[in-house]
């Protein structure tokens, strides 16, 4: 049985992010903005916030995309 711990991701609000229903992500300084919703999402409002302060581990999972 393989490992599926990659494909999901905790945001700082605690909800576990499945990383294939990720639509976009917004990279602010060190926090990104991700939207999961299917209707689109607006920064700030209906996005998971994932800051590497506050879960360093998600934070590097999909910042590593930026690089």
């Amino acid at each position: 049985m393989e490992d599926n711990s990659e494909q999901f991701i905790k945001a700082d609000d605690n909800k576990i992010l499945n990383k294939n229903s990720i639509l976009w992500v917004k990279k602010l300084s060190e926090c990104l903005e991700v939207c999961v919703s299917r209707n689109g999402c607006f920064v700030g409002k209906n996005t998971h916030k994932i800051c590497k302060i506050n879960n360093e581990t998600s934070y590097e999972n999909l910042n590593k995309y930026f690089e």
